[in-house]
């Protein structure tokens, strides 16, 4: 089959390089998605172990679209019976964009009655009642080019299932695995964050350091469908589970001005079962003395849209960029959607991406030195 799995951009080459790793075939990135071959023991794979993907899609058919009758004509050629069973729910959502095709309740509507003339044809069922496990259906129309796919995640994989409460602007879990996985952090060191908020950087740190596959907490649509092999998931965790390894000489420490972020960290620490590498504790960023020898500290301040005005966002830079001097054993990687931000940290970054968190188009700005990045594999790998 062929696999896809959306990503959120600059994080392409990122979910390309896990996938490589786990073994997958005939791996490519592409603007916003990366594309690999596999069966069904790739998909349960790709759910528990992808860390800055967004969802697992199985594609079941590309074909070019000018008119309706053509969409019709080529979803009732794909071999629905063999995916939708007699009572599933089968909803459709998707986009289309520089196409003919430009109605998305009209799509939907047509791809939804050509799935249910074929599964008519096949069960010979006048009215399907869709009460049981969901197939959802998505579909996207770029340039006149038809893409239908399987979602066989349900909820995005950055729902790890370790932060059901967050606090006002949350980083998604796969943006700050990304973030983990370019400012190198190792199985080894120690990290900090200074304005930890929920800790999802620590504890996607955590998790990366001790190999703990993050999708071990949650469950996953496909696991529902009839069509798909019941022993593939239990078997993958176990296996996973039993890949865990608590590292010798790592930590995540975290601050934050606001006692409930400390105790949120805290809390999603513990349900995410790495409580044992992060500690937090309430700080002033202005209060921060970071500790001799080599760190890492990775950090999503805030950035004057969201939670502070401009000018306050802009000197909290100031106070990070008198508090991080430049030092060849220690890492320096920030999130920040302010164009300016170097001149108020105080010197431009040796590396920058282009990232977004959300729908805000960001940089991450990294100040990594080799000599505190050498030696050792990447972590949760």
């Amino acid at each position: 089959m062929k696999l896809t799995i959306p990503t959120l951009f600059g994080l392409e080459g990122l979910t390309a390089e896990e996938c490589r790793f786990y073994g997958f075939e005939d791996v490519s990135a592409d603007n916003g998605r990366v594309t690999f071959t596999g069966d069904f023991a790739e998909v349960a794979e790709a759910n528990l172990r992808v860390r800055t993907g967004e969802r697992v899609l199985i594609e079941l058919a590309e074909f070019p679209a000018y008119t309706f009758e053509d969409l019709f004509q080529g979803v009732s050629a794909i071999c629905w019976e063999l995916w939708v069973g007699r009572k599933d729910a089968f909803p459709v959502k998707g986009w289309s964009l520089n196409s003919k095709l430009h109605s998305i309740p009209d799509c939907q509507r047509i791809i939804k009655k050509a799935i249910v003339g074929r599964l008519n044809s096949r069960y010979h069922i006048e009215w399907f009642e869709e009460t049981g496990p969901k197939v959802q259906i998505q579909f996207s129309i770029m340039k006149d080019i038809v893409t239908i796919y399987l979602d066989t995640t349900g909820p995005g994989l950055h729902k790890r299932g370790y932060r059901a409460d967050a606090n006002d602007a949350p980083l998604r879990e796969s943006l700050a695995a990304g973030m983990c996985d370019l400012a190198r952090v190792r199985k080894s060191g120690l990290v900090i964050d200074p304005m930890c908020g929920s800790g999802t950087l620590l504890i996607e740190a955590a998790m990366q350091a001790c190999g703990r596959a993050p999708g071990l907490m949650r469950r996953f649509a496909c696991e529902k469908w009839s069509c798909f092999p019941e022993d593939l998931f239990p078997e993958a965790r176990a296996r996973l589970q039993s890949m865990i390894r608590k590292p010798d000489s790592f930590e995540a420490v975290g601050y934050d001005i606001d006692p409930k972020a400390v105790e949120l960290t805290r809390s999603n620490a513990k349900k995410a079962h790495v409580e044992d590498l992060v500690r937090v504790k309430k700080a002033n960023v202005r209060d921060l003395r970071l500790p001799d020898g080599p760190l890492t500290v990775i950090t999503n301040p805030p950035y004057g849209e969201r939670m502070l005005d401009t000018q306050q966002a802009r000197e909290l830079y100031k106070v990070l960029g008198q508090k991080c001097v430049p030092d060849p054993e220690r890492s320096y990687c920030i999130i920040s959607s302010d164009d300016e931000f170097e001149d108020y940290f105080g010197r431009k970054a040796p590396r920058r991406r282009k990232l977004y968190n959300g729908m805000l188009k960001c940089q991450y700005y990294m100040y990594i030195h080799e000599k505190a990045t050498s030696g050792g594999k990447k972590n949760g790998r």
